[in-house]
């Protein structure tokens, strides 16, 4: 007896006046300066955001995080701890001074402040104080069961609390098939902050970086309180909005006296200790009748909406007890409309980039042939921890600078916002002249969740290549070949922008580049050019120009051949230069040979040289 007394005596002891004015003080005295930042990474932690925060689904935990499940009721010494003042900030040394309940567990504050810097990042209005977390934590599991947890902050066995069956607790059906509790029947609060699993399905967070969201771990549970606690817009500096966040953690007036007090008790002082050293509570809220959360009623025992005060009812075994005839009807009230419990707070709009919890790369094949509009977009949904799609997230998309491949405006990165179905869709994406697979990185601003699409750039492809026209391409050497025309198609249409490569060969046997055929011209160092690459224009043709004949009079062949298999064969004749004989003398167009020309005609003037050698021999008479 002595000891309810003392107990209720206590409880009695803490105002309200002072624990908000308690809450204003530490927000008031914890500036930038005497906190952690929020990103100081503290056993491999991550910012506010890491995980997913969204509002508790409707029914599951009848608006409670914990399903007001039992907790421990053991309360504070009345004397304050002999250190005044706040904890240090690191763990690393623990400080063993004051009264054994005010020392807290290393790993365990670590915990506690790191979520408090978190959320002061996040929300500084909520002015949430690490206190009381520890409050939180103390009554729910006495700080992970007195600091029982590795290196990694996660409890060194699972702490789970009793099935939600109805008897005596709520009745909450199984929601997560047995993956946070291990129950496949009902759900159980589970780890240090006594997170039932369909609250933790959407508010369960990874504060420290190991890929995980477990509820047994202290930092991922710490921070999940935090959020939770400041849900709504609330300023925990005020003592209304301080009730109502202990309130919707457990909706009983006599947990919100527990939680208040040690929250009072550990912003007076309080210390480390070695992590598994902690003081273990004894007395829970299960063992006492009266005063336990949803207690089933009988119509001999007191109501619990008359009965605000958690005594026991008297054992007196004569009392004809004369209110008995109107109680009947006590057992139909359902729990939630006892006057004695607080209107659970209104559920709060939790911003979509806290819910998103994941993003699901789209499932359609993202090809394009080179320098084309992909014929899909790229797509990713945001879903929730639940698996349910989140409108409203901001999603980023982002081009590697390995590709070419543009958004629209030659953009490489786009943002968009998620549908009504959760999905986020880049804008038409248009590939470039690379032909090469790569990687869109898709990616939630502010938050560590991204996916990866697969992307693909294909040659353009031609089955056929035929030449326009069927003249002789003849050229002497030196000399230059007329244009020709060749027109691509694929599968009977005209393929527009295809690579063809084009040979000067030897004969239609070979495919090696000929030595001394034609030409398309020679290079910067005077080399004949008999290899080039050219491209079938919008309407599948392309033109060939400046092929000039080489040195060496023969036959050779153009070959072009385009990715897909299309091929032509073109023979290229080279001739030599046409040459000219000497001219005869033509009888009809010659002139006559005059008489000193002719061998036949007299000498001229006698005496002559040139007269007629029987003229000049011939005797006189």
């Amino acid at each position: 007896m002595a000891a309810q007394f003392g107990r209720r005596l206590r409880r009695g002891a803490t105002s309200g006046a002072i624990v908000a004015a308690a809450v204003a003080a530490l927000a008031a005295s914890q500036g930038p300066g005497a906190l952690p930042p929020p990103t100081d990474n503290l056993s491999g932690d991550s910012a506010i955001g890491a995980g997913d925060a969204t509002t508790p689904p409707g029914g599951g935990g009848g608006g409670s995080a914990t399903g007001d499940s039992p907790y421990y009721t053991d309360l504070p010494p009345l004397n304050t701890p002999n250190r005044p003042g706040v904890a240090p900030t690191a763990p690393t040394v623990p400080i063993v001074t004051g009264p054994a309940e005010a020392g807290i567990p290393a790993t365990v504050l670590a915990a506690y402040r790191r979520a408090e810097a978190s959320v002061r990042a996040s929300d500084p209005s909520c002015n949430l104080p690490w206190q009381l977390l520890a409050g939180i934590g103390k009554v729910e599991s006495g700080q992970a069961r007195g600091g029982r947890v590795d290196g990694n902050g996660t409890t060194l066995s699972p702490i789970l609390g009793p099935a939600l069956d109805g008897n005596g607790f709520a009745l909450i059906q199984d929601t997560d098939r047995g993956a946070f509790d291990g129950d496949t029947t009902h759900d159980r609060a589970v780890g240090p902050m006594q997170f039932i699993p369909s609250t933790w399905a959407v508010w369960g967070q990874d504060a420290n970086g190991d890929g995980k969201k477990d509820p047994n771990n202290i930092y991922d549970a710490a921070q999940a309180a935090g959020m939770y606690l400041c849900a709504g817009g609330r300023n925990l500096a005020i003592k209304a909005d301080l009730d109502r966040a202990i309130l919707s953690y457990n909706r009983s007036t006599e947990y919100l006296t527990t939680v208040l007090t040690w929250f009072e008790y550990y912003g007076r002082g309080t210390h480390t200790v070695p992590d598994g050293t902690g003081q273990l509570p004894v007395d829970r809220s299960d063992r006492f009748g009266p005063d336990r959360p949803l207690r089933p009623t009988a119509p001999t025992s007191p109501s619990p909406s008359t009965t605000p005060t958690p005594d026991r009812p008297s054992p007196k075994p004569t009392n004809p007890a004369p209110t008995t005839p109107p109680k009947p009807t006590e057992p139909t009230k359902p729990p939630t409309t006892e006057p004695t419990r607080p209107p659970v707070g209104t559920p709060v709009e939790i911003p979509p980039t806290l819910r998103v919890a994941r993003l699901k790369p789209g499932t359609a094949a993202l090809t394009a042939v080179t320098e084309s509009t992909f014929a899909q977009a790229a797509t990713v949904t945001a879903v929730d921890a639940a698996g349910r799609p989140v409108a409203g997230v901001s999603v980023r998309f982002e081009l590697p600078a390995t590709t070419d491949a543009r958004f629209p405006a030659g953009a490489t990165t786009v943002t968009v916002t998620s549908d009504a179905r959760g999905v986020a869709k880049a804008p038409a994406l248009r590939a470039g002249e690379k032909a090469e697979p790569f990687t869109i990185r898709a990616s939630v601003p502010g938050r560590s969740l991204t996916a990866e699409l697969k992307a693909t750039v294909e040659v353009r492809k031609a089955d056929a290549l035929a030449r326009v026209g069927d003249a002789a391409l003849t050229a002497t050497t030196g000399g230059d070949y007329a244009e020709v025309t060749v027109e691509g198609r694929l599968d009977g249409a005209l393929a527009p922008g295809v690579t063809v490569t084009a040979v000067v060969t030897d004969s239609a046997d070979s495919a090696q580049q000929s030595a001394d055929g034609p030409s398309f011209g020679k290079d910067a160092a005077g080399n004949p050019i008999r290899t080039k690459v050219l491209k079938t224009d919008a309407n599948g043709r392309l033109s060939i120009k400046g092929l000039v004949a080489g040195e060496k009079a023969g036959s050779y062949v153009l070959l072009l051949t385009a990715p897909g298999g299309g091929t032509a064969k073109l023979t290229l004749t080279v001739t030599e230069p046409a040459t000219t004989p000497p001219a005869s003398p033509d009888p009809t167009t010659d002139p006559a040979p005059t008489a000193s020309e002719s061998p036949s005609a007299p000498a001229s003037p006698s005496g002559s040289p040139s007269a007629s050698p029987s003229a000049s021999t011939s005797p006189t008479a």
